[in-house]
């Protein structure tokens, strides 16, 4: 298998692969079938030669979920800084215990690093870890949402606004979104980042306890990763309106794939997101 750091971070990508914007130019024939997955939205792109394997409503901006956590690793990485120490509050305990959001289940005065509270957030999708970054990278809620919208229109994701900082529906259902095709680039974006690779390619992360902290298990919910061969990330969605989505790669010899599915259905299957991400692989190493 092929690292992904070789695809992802390679000077040669940027030669390789031309801007995501202009992927239609490398379009598939007409006649190339599409993936048997019921999604609302999708795409696949082959990151080794920069084609555009598969697209359905690539252009329709839809809610996504705790994906907008990319957006928020991204915010943080760019900072660095990622020794510094963050106090867990019980603001943020609070926080992660409303409207049924995700928790990495932080307790209330431990101290972690902004490293560990990535781990937090992008394993178990923990809005209490997203809660302490964005405090403490704004500084505050407001500067941080800012950021995230900057480093949006930077990155040309001229189809995606954030209206919070973990994907969960503030003010409403509908006014965190994105787009397939503004998803794959900042999923290209954050993978170039060696320590955002490495957490979202693991399984699972254990944070020993110290004088400063409790221990700590975190479990992805991005369950291709383990199962499906070739996989390294990358982050799970689901809200009432976003439904169930999977922004998702995977390295083999053949060639690294990068994807998403928005709203896999049926809805009321938790793991459809998943099921239509490896369906979409399968098909795309088909392909090429």
């Amino acid at each position: 298998m092929l690292a992904a750091a070789a695809v992802f971070a390679a000077p040669s990508y940027a030669r390789a692969v031309p801007p995501l914007g202009e992927l239609a130019l490398v379009q598939p024939p007409p006649a190339v079938p599409v993936p048997p997955v019921r999604v609302w939205g999708g795409e696949l792109v082959d990151l080794s030669t920069g084609t555009l394997l598969w697209s359905q409503d690539a252009d329709v901006p839809r809610p996504v979920g705790s994906i907008a956590k990319v957006m928020t690793a991204l915010v943080v990485l760019r900072a660095g800084d990622l020794g510094r120490q963050i106090t867990v509050t019980k603001a943020a305990v609070r926080y992660a215990q409303r409207d049924g959001a995700s928790s990495a289940g932080l307790i209330a005065g431990d101290v972690l690093t902004a490293q560990q509270l990535l781990e937090a957030m992008l394993l178990p999708s923990g809005c209490d870890a997203a809660y302490l970054l964005a405090s403490a990278y704004g500084p505050g809620v407001p500067a941080f949402i800012a950021k995230m919208n900057a480093m949006a229109k930077a990155l040309d994701m001229t189809s995606t606004h954030f209206s919070w900082f973990d994907g969960m529906p503030y003010p409403t259902e509908y006014s965190t979104y994105s787009t397939p095709t503004d998803l794959i680039r900042l999923g290209v974006e954050t993978m170039r980042i060696s320590v955002f690779r490495s957490i979202v390619g693991r399984p699972s992360y254990r944070l020993p306890a110290t004088a400063l902290r409790h221990s700590y298990r975190w479990d992805t919910t991005n369950a291709l990763i383990g199962s499906y061969r070739g996989a390294v990330g990358i982050k799970t969605g689901d809200t009432n309106a976003a439904g169930n989505c999977l922004l998702f790669g995977a390295v083999r010899d053949l060639g690294t794939l990068i994807g998403v599915v928005l709203h896999a259905r049926p809805a009321s299957n938790p793991g459809s997101a998943i099921t239509a991400g490896a369906q979409v692989l399968d098909w795309g190493y088909g392909q090429i």
